[in-house]
């Protein structure tokens, strides 16, 4: 009988805290056994301010999801994200030690730790260290240098990083409910898992994940992960520039974004729209669409130039795919196109088994992606101790390096 290992993902975002529980079989397909969500309180720009309320939302979609899946949740990884969350290519170089001149395990340590020795804001810690590419005796791109012979190993790795204690903040939420929290991912590296298949990675894709308080991002070129980023802009504040222009109430102003509104400014339909519950009240349909574009407009070009200054946008290959809640924008993706000026389709994660509208939903990638990213993980992780990685990670994360 084959062995099945079950993992939870964590996401507690801006509009709503998501966890999903997923299996992963023997042959490595993955199966969603259940999903528990509630809508988000006590959480800003994608972080917590309010320990207490999240708690609660967080033991709601708790007890849904263990319902849902009749599995015991125990422990969980988490996404986390914020503007706090920066990341940088570094390049580590060492001479090889050993007389024979192979290629250890030892080696790739040490080139990794010099690589990260770059210098970070004192109060921030270390989330991932990505491989990049490694390089022997100037020999490029090196898939795996163990066991090769020379005398000069380099590696290129992109480094993400955050505020130490804002993290710490997110863990202790989580553990206070009670639950453990296995590991940390920020969120669209959990996102890439799912969304983009390893083609994309190659030919070059750039993925965004457009939620209520804040917008990620992760490129690809060469099959490695080359930028990611966070801005604290998301669905929300477009709908708040809708209640400030048109003087409505929030709640009136999602549902005409929502209902009506369009980020594109083509082939506007000049009419006018009734505004729910604001008798005799009307919007002109092109005003409303301005709001929303403006916005959409200055939240993709932070994005795009600074892609656009690191050579980056030429090599996009594969294109743009958006994903998250606020993504299912109309228009959104005609106006990313003119932005960029590459192909851009909405991202889904077809290559799992469960409830099919999960996967065809973008607001589920980061969840659903932390589900592979355990995978992945678990399949790298040194048989010796289950933890040995997650504690170092923790160390370093909560230590001073």
């Amino acid at each position: 009988m084959g062995v099945s290992n079950i993992y939870v993902g964590l996401e507690i975002g801006t509009s709503k805290v998501c966890m999903v529980v997923g299996e992963v079989r023997d042959d490595g397909a993955i199966k969603i056994l259940g999903v528990g969500q509630h809508p988000s309180a006590g959480v800003r720009k994608g972080e917590i301010v309010d320990s207490e309320t999240v708690q609660t939302c967080l033991h709601d979609a708790l007890i849904r999801a263990e319902e849902r899946s009749d599995v015991e949740v125990n422990t969980v990884f988490l996404a986390v994200t914020g503007s706090h969350v920066e990341s940088l290519n570094n390049r580590g170089t060492i001479r090889v030690g050993d007389e024979d001149m192979e290629i250890s395990p030892e080696d790739l340590e040490e080139v990794k730790k010099i690589a990260r020795d770059v210098s970070i804001p004192r109060e921030n810690g270390y989330i991932h260290s990505i491989i990049q590419h490694y390089y022997v005796d100037g020999q490029e791109k090196v898939l795996n240098p163990l066991g090769m012979l020379g005398q000069k190993l380099e590696a290129d790795y992109h480094i993400i990083h955050g505020v130490k204690t804002r993290i710490q903040n997110a863990i202790k939420c989580v553990r206070e409910v009670p639950l453990e929290v296995e590991d940390i991912v920020f969120s669209p590296v959990a996102a890439a898992q799912v969304v983009l298949n390893r083609e994309c990675k190659a030919e070059g894709a750039l993925l965004i994940d457009i939620g209520g308080g804040t917008t990620d991002y992760i490129c690809f070129v060469d099959g490695a992960v080359q930028a990611s980023g966070c801005i604290g802009v998301g669905g929300d504040h477009i709908t708040n520039d809708i209640a400030l222009v048109l003087k409505i109430p929030l709640a009136r102003a999602e549902k005409l974004k929502v209902t009506h509104g369009s980020a594109s400014l083509e082939n506007i339909d000049q009419r006018e729209i009734a505004v729910e519950g604001e008798s005799g009240r009307k919007v002109e349909q092109e005003l409303l669409n301005q709001i929303m574009n403006a916005r959409v407009t200055e939240l993709l070009s932070v994005i795009a130039d600074s892609l656009r200054e690191k050579g980056l946008l030429e090599k996009l290959g594969k294109g743009i795919f958006l994903t998250g809640g606020s993504s299912l924008m109309k228009g959104i993706d005609s106006l990313a196109e003119e932005i960029f000026e590459v192909p851009v389709s909405r991202g889904s994660s077809e290559s799992m088994s469960g409830p099919s509208a999960l996967f065809e939903n973008p607001q589920y990638a980061t969840p659903v992606g932390l589900i592979r990213y355990a995978q992945l993980l678990d399949e790298q992780r040194p048989k010796s101790g289950p933890l040995s990685k997650f504690g170092k990670k923790f160390e370093k994360l909560f230590g001073g390096g």
